[in-house]
């Protein structure tokens, strides 16, 4: 099927301005993997990309390799760049590692919290509560989070968060549509916010841990359920 899959059919063919072309194209083609019009599988054809777009080798290549380092693409044999599989082993790895590197930001962040970041992390949820777009709500998810941790001292710490946070959004897609578990609840958010707000830390990580710690549980869950197949 990858092998017969037009780009296409996806990407509209459009003439992109040389000194953007890299980050034009790079999103392009993550909006089209995150919200599924590129199916895992599909191989990235250099040469198609660059006809699409109007431009040379040299920024799809770039782009490609920024999508790949982002765990959205992999490399195949005789195929090239290929869209990575929404969900697979790893996930449950990144879940873990987040649930330590987010609680100790957690921790630096709260006691320097002020009025405007609970504001700001608050409005994040209202947005989530009537968002339908699973991008869109993988970019408000990744907002308040980091809205939550910003005040952490340690900048190498946000980088590598931010990082897992990006990988989020394909674990929200996968988990609202391919397993069907509808609407995601706010509950642990607000629970979340309540605590910052009123300085709990320990309260508050107890929630993040929770929360972090249920989604591993329905991604392993999900695999084990596949392996067994």
């Amino acid at each position: 099927m990858a092998e017969k899959f037009k780009l296409s059919k996806v990407l509209a063919s459009e003439q992109v301005p040389a000194h953007l072309a890299r980050s034009v194209i790079e999103e392009r083609l993550r909006s089209a993997i995150l919200d599924g019009r590129l199916p895992p599988g599909t191989a990235l054809r250099q040469q198609e990309l660059a006809t699409l777009f109007g431009v040379s080798r040299m920024p799809v290549r770039e782009a490609l390799r920024q999508l790949e380092a982002q765990s959205l693409l992999k490399v195949e044999m005789h195929k090239g760049a290929v869209v990575a599989p929404l969900i697979g082993e790893d996930a449950v790895d990144t879940y873990e590692l987040r649930v330590l590197l987010e609680s100790e930001a957690l921790r630096q962040s709260i006691p320097l919290l002020n009025a405007d970041d609970i504001a700001q992390a608050r409005g994040y949820i209202q947005q989530l509560e009537s968002e339908t777009s699973h991008a869109e709500i993988g970019r408000l998810n990744r907002l308040l989070h980091m809205a939550l941790y910003n005040k952490a001292p340690n900048q190498k710490l946000l980088r590598l968060i931010e990082n897992e946070l990006n990988e989020e959004e394909r674990f929200l897609r996968f988990h609202l549509s391919s397993m069907g578990l509808g609407k995601l609840t706010q509950d642990d958010h607000n629970a979340l916010v309540d605590a910052a707000s009123d300085k709990l830390v320990d309260e508050a990580v107890t929630v993040l841990e929770k929360h972090l710690n249920t989604a591993a549980r329905v991604i392993r869950a999900y695999l084990d359920k596949q392996t067994a197949r």
